[in-house]
């Protein structure tokens, strides 16, 4: 139990490879392909929490899919996934937030970051966590010259910081 959310510790191994590929399948292809991010909250719970490190936290499946939608608008970085490890219905997603252009030597702008699911069976997450360090983003930003494309919402000033995987409401 982490902090009042019990684990469906039932899941198999086979139930919880099936989610995350859908999920990491969804997010792929939004990565390349453009869409509706907001269609990454389908693999998630009606009482979902979704915590972001610069957008704060988020409760519930059709409020996470409109931050999702709204978040992502005028971004047009990368977000390759590296690898993902699972232990039980725990699962640590490694990716990269690229920005896009190279600096002086060629290397690309680019985070390390990960995103912690929480597997609540029936081939649903209810708890999503992403996690980069921002400072560092936005140096890059800055050092990049990157400008958000038509339409973006930068982040709100003071978001809710809550990472307790338990709802709220």
């Amino acid at each position: 139990m982490l902090r009042g959310v019990d684990y469906d510790l039932t899941a198999s191994d086979a139930d919880v490879t099936a989610a995350v590929e859908r999920y990491l399948e969804i997010r792929n292809r939004l990565d390349r392909d453009g869409g509706d991010w907001g269609e990454l909250a389908d693999v998630l719970t009606d009482d979902a929490v979704y915590v972001d490190c610069a957008w704060g936290r988020t409760e519930g499946k059709r409020a996470i899919a409109e931050f999702l939608r709204r978040a992502m608008v005028g971004i047009d970085f990368a977000n390759p996934v590296d690898f993902w490890a699972a232990d039980g219905p725990r699962v640590m997603v490694k990716w990269r937030q690229v920005l896009p252009g190279a600096r002086a030597d060629g290397r690309p702008y680019e985070q390390s970051a990960v995103t912690t699911l929480i597997y609540a069976g029936g081939g649903l997450f209810r708890y999503v966590e992403d996690l980069l360090n921002v400072t560092h983003c936005v140096e890059d930003i800055v050092e990049s010259g990157w400008q958000g494309g038509p339409g973006f919402n930068a982040p709100p000033e003071r978001p809710d910081r809550n990472f307790d995987p338990a709802p709220t409401a």
